[in-house]
């Protein structure tokens, strides 16, 4: 017979003290972190990218899933933990890739969306552990179990791709947690999440930072085959190409609809300002100079600028006074039939 080994597992339980009477009534008070002992076979051997890891693992409740130790395994593939012993909790980091794990709760984070794997974290002997799966469907990583042994590897050069978009919205989450919205607005196109290990470039290789990126901007993001599932879909990046030759400081934009082409050939653009300082009504004047693409940066003829056409306008900051403003667009998306 396997030696059962002994383990802890922590839960915090919180009471609550009410005084009777109409005159008072105390507040909640939590108690102390209560122990439950649990038992289990700590037979499970785990190897990441080939290299066998001292700490093992065990089979969880009915033999269902290997419970892998989610330090030694994670550090293992490069990611750095945050332990938060107020919540239970750790915060995974490495690259652009952001995860939360929190003890007993079947709710693991991705790219700020919740996704369940129908085991939750076991906090064991002062340290957690997560299902197998959390390598394959949070991490996107490979998993394979043959008895009790179970390989874990990350393998991500081959998970990279690359789209190409024009910039709709940047917005910064913290100091280190940036995204960026390409191809269109809304739910449509891709978000890319990018941070301190982001680098960004022109196409002639010379260097950028994220502070000269802007809306209007056509750009090719390097990032992560996994998406979320929400929409619009968000992924990881980390590298950005800006595809202009020029960026345009200050640039603003307006989403919606030609309402008139004007005999000189601007346009009454009427829709959503794509920020605080964009007008939601603006008359664009169109020059040979004036970019005309798709979200996806692809060139598209002048002639579908017509009347009732859905278009992202970019332009400024430069504007007049008048009512609505009228301002030189360098750069107008098209929505056509593929997008």
């Amino acid at each position: 017979m396997k030696p059962l080994m002994t383990r802890s597992l922590a839960i915090l339980s919180v009471s609550s003290m009410l005084a009777t009477g109409a005159a008072y009534a105390a507040s909640p008070e939590a108690a102390p972190v209560q122990i439950q002992p649990i038992s289990a076979n700590l037979d499970v051997t785990v190897q990441v990218n080939g290299t066998a890891l001292t700490d093992l693992g065990f089979l969880g409740a009915n033999g269902a899933e290997a419970m892998l130790p989610l330090r030694a395994v994670t550090e293992s593939l490069g990611f750095k933990l945050t332990w938060h012993p107020e919540t239970y909790s750790v915060d995974l980091v490495k690259g652009n890739v952001f995860t939360t794990v929190k003890t007993g709760e079947d709710r693991y984070t991705i790219n700020k969306m919740f996704t369940e794997l129908g085991t939750a974290p076991q906090l064991v002997d002062s340290k957690l552990y997560v299902p197998a799966s959390f390598v394959k469907t949070i991490l996107h990583g490979s998993v394979a179990t043959e008895g009790n042994a179970v390989s874990v590897s990350l393998k991500e050069e081959a998970k990279k791709v690359q789209s190409t978009g024009v910039i709709t919205s940047i917005q910064t989450i913290k100091p280190d947690h940036t995204m960026i919205h390409i191809q269109d607005v809304g739910t449509g196109g891709i978000v890319l999440n990018v941070g301190p290990e982001t680098t960004y470039q022109m196409l002639d290789g010379s260097e950028l930072t994220l502070a000269d990126l802007h809306v209007g901007l056509t750009i090719t993001a390097e990032h992560s085959l996994a998406m979320t599932m929400s929409l619009p879909p968000q992924t990881s990046a980390s590298n950005i190409t800006v595809l202009d030759t020029a960026v345009h400081k200050g640039s603003v934009g307006t989403a919606g609809v030609i309402e008139d082409v004007r005999e000189n050939g601007s346009l009454l653009l009427k829709g959503e300002g794509l920020s605080e300082t964009s007008p939601d009504e603006v008359v664009l004047t169109v020059s040979a100079d004036t970019a005309i693409v798709d979200g996806k940066g692809e060139p598209v003829d002048k002639a579908a600028l017509t009347k009732g056409a859905k278009i992202i306008g970019f332009y400024g900051p430069m504007m007049t006074k008048s009512l609505p403003p009228i301002s030189q667009a360098w750069k107008i998306v098209v929505e056509t039939d593929n997008e």
